[in-house]
């Protein structure tokens, strides 16, 4: 089971905020001084009038060397429609700047749009009389489905990688889709531990829909024009675990291509399949992610987790 959608999406921001400001605000990026940075998510909670209180996804302080002092940071990851989102981004802003006035000079608000459907989402609050503006609010967006896919595939994002999916591309693109998203981990996988690996798999499988007999067919194309990475692929492919097969299979590998890869991949699975779970198991934990969170990752029982803490 993959990690919850909001969970996981959250956790791709907070594990690679540089990456995700590097890849959409390049601008704002060489702005910020990304060694001192601090998370506040856990610390507040924002009262909405007339609705319940809510905790804010993701909020951070971070040094602006434009000022020379802290500012705060807002992500709003935001999946399904609601006409009434850019109301709710400035209350939220208003409530930072009550808070936090004195002590940050600067609070730039992001909502990161990750809906299927392409549409211009408003991004603007305003109140005006003749001649005269009352208030004029606008926050910082990305809308996934208006970035065009193959603008990221010579990237070695993790970012760009994990959302590739989520990015436009026709019917007819889909297979070559995840076939740059396979490459693009190839590359990943020599910068990357084990625990952020995890991570970007668990959130690129969560939109992509993939046919076992097409990613087979892929792998075996990326094995031949990539001969010294196909273990890497092999390894790092997320929708292959769905269909039971394990990290473990680095011994299994050579007799796999040359007799068939499942039956690789069955003998393989035998001999390293504890190690290797165990050590993704490790990873994650450092990361940061739960027990709970580990369970439905890697399909194993909260209570063994524990034993392995």
């Amino acid at each position: 089971m993959p990690l919850p959608h909001d969970e996981a999406f959250k956790k791709l921001l907070e594990t690679f905020f540089q990456e995700f400001i590097e890849l959409f605000f390049p601008e704002l990026d060489a702005m910020l001084d990304y060694s001192e940075t601090r998370f506040l998510m856990q610390e507040l909670l924002v009262d909405i009038v007339g609705e319940e209180a809510r905790e804010l996804d993701l909020l951070l302080e971070i040094r602006y060397k434009g000022l020379d002092g802290y500012i705060l940071i807002h992500l709003e990851p935001q999946s399904y429609r609601d006409s009434r989102f850019h109301e709710r981004m400035f209350i939220y802003f208003s409530r930072l700047f009550e808070r936090y006035r004195k002590e940050h000079k600067l609070i730039i608000p992001i909502a990161i749009f990750t809906s299927d459907e392409i549409r211009e989402e408003q991004d603007t609050l305003e109140m005006v009389i003749p001649e005269h503006q009352i208030l004029r609010f606008q926050f910082l967006k990305v809308e996934l489905r208006k970035q065009n896919w193959r603008r990221f595939i010579d990237s070695d994002n993790a970012v760009a990688a994990a959302l590739l999916a989520k990015m436009g591309y026709t019917t007819r693109e889909a297979r070559d889709v995840r076939r740059e998203f396979l490459r693009m981990f190839m590359k990943l996988k020599t910068r990357l531990d084990q625990g952020r690996l995890a991570l970007v798999m668990s959130v690129a499988d969560l939109y992509f829909q993939p046919d076992r007999a097409q990613d087979e067919e892929i792998i075996q194309e990326l094995m031949i024009q990539y001969p010294e990475e196909g273990e890497a692929i092999m390894e790092l492919m997320p929708a292959w675990k769905r269909w039971g097969y394990e990290e473990g299979i680095a011994e299994g590998i050579e007799q796999g291509i040359e007799q068939g890869i499942e039956q690789g991949i069955e003998q393989g699975i035998e001999q390293g399949k504890e190690k290797g779970q165990a050590e993704i198991i490790r990873k994650l934990l450092l990361h940061g992610f739960t027990p709970e969170e580990v369970s439905k990752a890697v399909e194993l029982p909260v209570e063994k987790i524990k034993k392995l803490m």
